[in-house]
């Protein structure tokens, strides 16, 4: 994995990418009987961009974020960043129970190097930058599923990269809450101006979210087509451009599962 330092200019006054990856595959299990899990990736994401990435179960989406995320190293190919370590959002909040939400987020700053008192300021920042002010001392377990996620964020947010990776980080929440955390994500995502790449499953939600959906074929996952969203923000699961344009996605994304044998 190459970092690019965070001041590179290309062409002029241009921003590199936030991540580039460049003819990444990737196979798991012993020698002989390698099975291939992702083939042949190209996929940039732009400084400030939000990007859905959409496919099957079992395409290589949480590979592909883990690979970025630096978990893992790819088979062939090369993921190139540009704002150091990215920060990883999982679909289990993974916060320490033992820790209060603003102790969660303190260990990440502490973990960067940032002296206390400008911690205490920074933590509460973050807190009120996902709606959970005065909450800092509540323990995780008094928190419901839709605040631990916003805790969960503030702690990714934390880590000050400039691209966040977030794998399903809202699937297990019911629809209502799921809904809110949309807004809060977008709200957040254009005050903070960092680049996002969010894996999903659910079709609704990568167009209601994102700039620019990228579609996943199924084992090995290929990049297969992507679609520019050009429905301003905000905008709402129900609406009836996101709806259409979802309808789209859904056809081609069924035609994928279809042809790799996948029911």
């Amino acid at each position: 994995m190459t970092t690019a330092p965070t001041t590179t200019r290309l062409r002029g006054d241009t921003l590199p990418p936030a991540v580039g990856v460049d003819g990444v595959s990737k196979s798991f299990g012993p020698r002989g009987d390698r099975q291939p899990a992702l083939d042949n990736i190209d996929l940039t994401v732009a400084p400030g961009e939000f990007v859905t990435l959409l496919g099957a179960s079992g395409c290589g989406k949480s590979t592909l974020l883990n690979l970025i995320a630096g978990l893992d190293e790819p088979s062939a190919g090369e993921i190139h960043l540009s704002g150091g370590r990215p920060a990883l959002m999982f679909q289990e909040h993974a916060l320490l129970p033992w820790l209060t939400a603003g102790r969660n987020i303190d260990l990440a700053l502490r973990l960067r190097g940032v002296p206390a008192p400008e911690r205490r300021t920074e933590t509460e920042r973050l807190l009120d930058l996902v709606r959970l002010g005065g909450t800092g001392d509540k323990r995780i377990h008094e928190l419901s599923g839709g605040m631990r996620q916003r805790v969960a964020l503030a702690r990714a947010l934390a880590q000050d990269s400039r691209l966040l990776l977030m794998d399903e980080p809202f699937a297990a929440l019911d629809a209502i809450t799921r809904d809110v955390l949309h807004e809060e994500l977008i709200r957040v995502w254009s005050a903070t101006g960092v680049s996002v790449l969010f894996v999903t499953h659910n079709v609704r939600e990568a167009v209601r979210l994102a700039q620019r959906v990228v579609l996943l074929s199924s084992r090995p996952g290929r990049v297969v087509r992507e679609w520019k969203i050009p429905i301003p923000q905000p905008r709402r699961i129900e609406d009836a451009e996101v709806s259409a344009l979802s309808l789209t996605i859904t056809d081609h994304l069924r035609r994928e599962i279809r042809r790799h044998g996948h029911h």
